[in-house]
């Protein structure tokens, strides 16, 4: 990764990572600054996007208090409406519905006839990704299963999630077991929109990533290879797959790069791809994509909303 690049992911991470000698006094309040700035960005990943938009009905889909969602109905009268089901990001280890989703999106999808949840899942240390996968899918089965209760569409289901939550339902979109695991499978699944990722080949990651961003892969995917392959959706996407994929980012290099290759993977195992890349670079535009997106006034919005009333014929 350039200089130039390395700013514009990590802002003023450039201070607490640069290579600087330090005598042996200062050597863990430089550690401790950079901690504080993995933390930051772990934190800023999918977070601080506004405040929980009223009207959902909550519903816990397990025993934890994190295994919980949120779901608005759409509005109006016309039958059983289509569910998008958002995954919030946050690093894999913070992150919350309530303020991680954004305040367009439980506005603008209801506003065109689709029901809209979003999911806490259990985060890391406390869950593996497996686990967080896992939630998921018993979201979205907790949904079905209340289908006719909410005026849901069962068969017409699309997962979207955005950075951490960008990696979980890619995996979800990938790996079949998970689904299984809850009682469903692929057929349940209209398509999924992972928004800005870039964890989708966790080995690729770790070798090419920000190295700002190194502890928090460690911490989520572990050192295992051939764990790393398990919860890489890129390595997962031999058919069978979701049948429809909307791949969402901004000009990350590290984002771009892991999304076209998954794209590649996923049309290699026979399912339909379309990509939609935005300007914005580094933090910034990563946290924008998740915050604008159900704007009307925002490029990607529109980019959704035709691939939506596509894949759900509405």
């Amino acid at each position: 990764m350039t200089q130039r690049n390395w700013i514009g992911y990590a802002g003023v991470a450039a201070f607490a990572v640069a290579s600087i000698m330090v005598p042996g006094p200062f050597a863990d309040a430089r550690e401790t600054m950079r901690e504080r700035v993995r933390e930051r960005l772990a934190q800023g990943i999918g977070a601080d996007v506004g405040p929980k938009v009223p009207g959902g009905e909550t519903i816990s889909y397990g025993r934890d208090p994190l295994q919980t969602l949120d779901v608005w109905h759409a509005t109006g009268d016309s039958g059983a409406a289509p569910l998008v089901v958002f995954v919030h990001g946050g690093g894999w280890k913070r992150g919350d519905k309530d303020n991680a989703t954004g305040r367009f999106k439980a506005q603008h999808y209801p506003a065109q006839g689709y029901a809209f949840a979003s999911i806490n899942y259990r985060l890391v240390p406390a869950a593996t990704v497996e686990q967080q996968a896992a939630d998921v899918t018993a979201a979205v089965k907790a949904l079905v299963d209340r289908a006719n209760m909410l005026g849901i569409d069962r068969r017409r289901i699309v997962l979207m999630g955005h950075s951490a939550g960008a990696h979980l339902v890619a995996l979800v979109g990938t790996d079949e077991r998970y689904l299984k695991g809850a009682g469903l499978s692929f057929a349940d699944i209209s398509g999924v929109i992972p928004i800005d990722g870039a964890a989708y080949d966790v080995a690729a990651q770790m070798k090419d990533g920000p190295p700002i961003m190194q502890k928090t892969y460690v911490q989520a995917f572990g050192t295992d290879p051939a764990r790393q392959k398990g919860v890489s959706p890129t390595q997962q996407a031999a058919a069978p797959n979701a049948r429809d994929f909307l791949l969402l980012y901004v000009q990350r290099p590290d984002g771009v790069r892991q999304a076209k290759a998954l794209g590649a993977a996923l049309e290699t195992g026979g399912s339909r791809v379309e990509h939609g890349s935005f300007p914005g670079e580094g933090l910034k535009g990563h946290a924008e994509i998740n915050r604008s997106l159900g704007d009307p006034a925002y490029a990607p919005t529109a980019t959704v909303d035709a691939w939506l009333k596509r894949v759900f014929g509405k």
